[in-house]
């Protein structure tokens, strides 16, 4: 019976501390690098209605504009559209911005130069390969309005 008890009192140690839960294996993907925006989805939903939200799907053209986030909070946007010559591409946004990004909230701020309102959001989905970005806009008090970026890491 001794026995019985000692083995017991042994697995019952080993179980413990063959579960320990201290060791935090999360990874952390870093909001730094280079981006591609692949599509983007707005919703608008009004005070006291219901909500829509469309998906649109970048052109290739769209697809060649560029999110970098750099350390230190700085970086750049360059946003590509369809050119009215047939196959070329043609920059129609590029600012050099700032940002925050606060890890625990999710929540980011981005500064863009010449621009006097900064954009709020919060990162949702941020993993190697994939970052979705969502921009609230809350001015207005009687329509909700967002525009939720997926993005594919390039750097």
């Amino acid at each position: 019976m001794k026995k019985l008890a000692l083995l017991f009192a042994g697995l019952s140690l080993f179980v413990a501390t063959g579960c320990n839960d201290d060791d935090d294996n999360t990874i952390e993907y870093p909001l730094v690098g280079t981006w591609q925006p692949i599509k983007e989805v707005v919703t608008t939903i009004p005070v006291g209605g219901n909500g829509v939200s469309d998906e649109i799907t970048y052109t290739n053209c769209q697809k060649e504009s560029r999110w970098v986030f750099v350390d230190g909070g700085i970086g750049k946007r360059t946003d590509k559209g369809d050119s009215a010559i047939p196959n070329q591409c043609d920059t129609t946004f590029e600012r050099n911005l700032t940002y925050t990004y606060d890890k625990s909230t999710k929540a980011v701020q981005i500064k863009y130069q010449g621009i006097v309102a900064p954009d709020n959001g919060k990162v949702t989905t941020l993993n190697d390969n994939t970052l979705n970005l969502t921009i609230e806009d809350k001015t207005d008090p009687i329509e909700y309005h967002s525009v939720t970026y997926t993005f594919k890491r390039i750097q």
